[in-house]
């Protein structure tokens, strides 16, 4: 357990250093979690046409807060090969 949270750690720490060397870095990191929260909510409306479901959880929703559409992308990956 203490591993995952030192790995998120890391995670949030890497995120808002390239954040803070931006112009905009707020607004950056804002727009990256909104489109990553929009994928997950366009792949649930999806999920009966296309068959594939990603829960929405605690872990799920940190990918998708921190990493944006990249990590839900990498999440479908994921899950694809395991």
């Amino acid at each position: 357990m203490t591993g995952w949270l030192l790995l998120a750690a890391a995670c949030v720490v890497l995120v808002l250093r390239c954040a803070v060397r931006q112009q905009h870095g707020f607004r950056a990191v804002l727009g990256s979690a909104v489109c990553g929260f929009a994928a997950i909510a366009l792949l649930r409306l999806l999920e009966p046409l296309t068959g594939t479901a990603l829960p929405l959880n605690r872990f799920t929703a940190f990918v998708a807060a921190v990493l944006g559409l990249p990590g839900v992308i990498s999440l479908l990956l994921l899950q694809l090969i395991l």
